[in-house]
């Protein structure tokens, strides 16, 4: 957010409520987005080049990254070690 919002007053916060979202529809629809593996999905923001890598369960909805989708693809898995 710090970065956006050094670049436009409030497109920080505007970042935020794009996460928000995404993690909406992540709860509405939890199997409908790109799968990375078995278990891992991902949902890509509708204005900012970052999808939100997410592994749902029964009980839950775990965020694993929030992911630049220019940067190296698999880089957020070294978070989820």
């Amino acid at each position: 957010m710090r970065y956006y919002n050094a670049q436009k007053v409030r497109l920080g916060e505007e970042f935020r409520d794009e996460a928000f979202e995404t993690i909406g529809r992540i709860k509405e629809f939890p199997l409908a987005w790109h799968p990375l593996s078995e278990t891992i999905r991902r949902c890509q923001m509708r204005r900012f080049p970052y999808g939100l890598i997410y592994e749902p369960s029964e009980s839950e909805i775990v965020i694993i990254a929030v992911a630049h989708i220019h940067q190296e693809p698999e880089y957020w898995r070294i978070r989820r070690q």
